[in-house]
């Protein structure tokens, strides 16, 4: 199949998809849209093409109209939205006692795989630990790593307050985990520059899907911090060779329900002024 095909009796040349190509391949002729001679090596089926074509008549190699969710206007969040959707967005750190329904994480995941990449290379990939015992592992793991730490570079442990949630793990209170049902890893190749981004960006979007879903999440930061440093974690998480783990996320139903969305800091801008 060619690299793109197009419908020239639903084309109406109006030359939106050689405007919108972010690798800038298309060329607009009076028959209609046609390839730079490049254009199979520079393209990077972002599906921008498919998607601004109001007509349906484009259609990418991996990408066709009927693949795309259309745009529905009555579902664009107003302004209004948009805040209350951002601000009343929680880390969660409480959970029921309730496995996370597969079906459920598995959309809102497939909604996550949706965020931007660098060049839509999408070199995200996941990796998720949905057992009790496999959970309590890690936060086990993450715990011995922070005695170490305590003992060789004291300074640095207090400074991050091991020496309490060493303290209070002893007292059996998990501040690693918060006995969350499920701990999700988002990894990539290092072969890609911007992997750490990339990864980020999809793990925020997960965190905002998930809500929606009845489901609710909160950054793992010591389980990051010790996967990239710990031996035994890096060993149980197992990831193939020159892959990295970029953050990690807690995950479960809530057990409870916030009233309000707390005040935050107004932006710190500078606008330059030359």
């Amino acid at each position: 199949m060619p690299l793109f095909r197009i419908d020239y009796d639903k084309c109406d040349k109006d030359g939106l998809c050689a405007l919108d190509c972010p690798a800038k391949i298309i060329e607009m002729k009076n028959e209609g849209p046609f390839l730079i001679e490049e254009a199979e090596e520079l393209c990077i089926q972002c599906g921008h093409c498919v998607a601004i074509c109001t007509k349906g008549a484009f259609h990418l190699e991996t990408i066709s109209p009927e693949d795309c969710l259309p745009i529905q206007k009555d579902l664009i969040l107003t302004s209004a939205q948009a805040e209350h959707f951002l601000r009343s967005r929680r880390s969660i750190r409480v959970y029921k006692k309730q496995p996370v329904p597969k079906d459920l994480f598995e959309k809102a995941l497939s909604i996550a795989c949706c965020a931007p990449t660098a060049s839509n290379k999408q070199p995200v990939k996941w990796l998720v630990f949905d057992k009790e015992e496999d959970v309590k592992d890690i936060a086990s793991q993450v715990i011995d790593w922070m005695n170490f730490v305590l003992k060789k570079h004291p300074e640095k442990a207090l400074i991050m307050n091991f020496d309490r949630v060493i303290k209070q793990w002893n007292l059996g209170v998990d501040r690693i985990c918060r006995d969350a049902p499920q701990l999700v890893f988002a990894y990539a190749s290092n072969e890609f520059g911007s992997a750490s981004a990339d990864c980020h960006t999809a793990l925020a979007y997960l965190e905002l899907a998930l809500p929606a879903f009845g489901l609710g999440s909160c950054w793992a930061g010591y389980v990051n911090y010790a996967a990239a440093q710990w031996p035994g974690l890096s060993e149980k998480l197992g990831l193939p060779d020159n892959h990295t783990c970029h953050g990690a996320l807690m995950v479960g139903i809530p057990k409870i329900k916030y009233a309000r969305a707390p005040k935050r800091n107004e932006p710190d801008i500078t606008y330059f002024a030359g």
